[in-house]
């Protein structure tokens, strides 16, 4: 079964992606979506992400999402998948989606990519990211977090993710303040923001499909 969903994702993403209509499902109240191709060089930060699937020995599939550490930057403390802005040493962003996943999770194994997700531009942070969907070939892995950035790897199972009950919205504490948002319940934990928008057009091409 997991091979032929695999099959299918990776047809569904080189086909008309859901983009915008999908993304601001599981946007903020009041956030206005910017057009990424409206936008121009050096007015953004390029950046990706990484959807990593991964199977149990039940077959199940599954993908991580990370806690940062606390710092003094805006996304302090948030849940959020894989990735981080592109480096010079990059080859593409692609590359940098790939980096990040051993980097920050340490992952092991050979990770398959699949495609890519529509990208996102962030305003509070001025990155544009670039979400790519990949499968790992290692079943059940063991993460390893980068400490540093890091304080906690999740496992989320990819049919929670399509459970409409896994939806809400309300008061999300930001620091010293809350934004009323949309987000997910995931693992107990509230999954807003840009990663929700993201996850919000995964979901919206799995739900034909799986």
């Amino acid at each position: 079964m997991t091979a032929v969903l695999l099959n299918n994702l990776k047809n569904t993403l080189v086909g008309p992606l859901p983009g915008a209509e999908a993304q601001s499902r599981l946007a903020p109240v009041n956030r206005t979506l910017i057009d990424p191709a409206q936008l121009k060089p050096g007015e953004y930060k390029p950046s990706a992400v990484m959807v990593l699937l991964y199977k149990n020995a039940m077959d199940e599939l599954f993908f991580p999402l990370i806690q940062r550490v606390e710092y003094e930057g805006v996304h302090s403390g948030q849940i959020s998948l894989p990735g981080g802005k592109q480096e010079e040493s990059d080859r593409d962003l692609e590359q940098t989606a790939i980096r990040e996943c051993y980097e920050e999770i340490g992952v092991e194994g050979e990770i398959q990519l699949l495609g890519k997700l529509s990208p996102l531009y962030i305003p509070v942070s001025g990155y544009l990211v670039q979400p790519y969907v990949s499968f790992l070939n290692t079943p059940s892995p063991w993460f390893r977090p980068q400490v540093r950035e890091v304080s906690a790897v999740y496992s989320i199972k990819l049919r929670d993710l399509l459970d409409d009950t896994k939806l809400n919205k309300g008061s999300v504490k930001v620091k010293d303040y809350s934004v009323i948002t949309p987000y997910f319940l995931l693992e107990d934990k509230q999954v807003w923001g840009a990663t929700a928008m993201i996850l919000s057009e995964m979901k919206a091409l799995l739900k034909p499909i799986f």
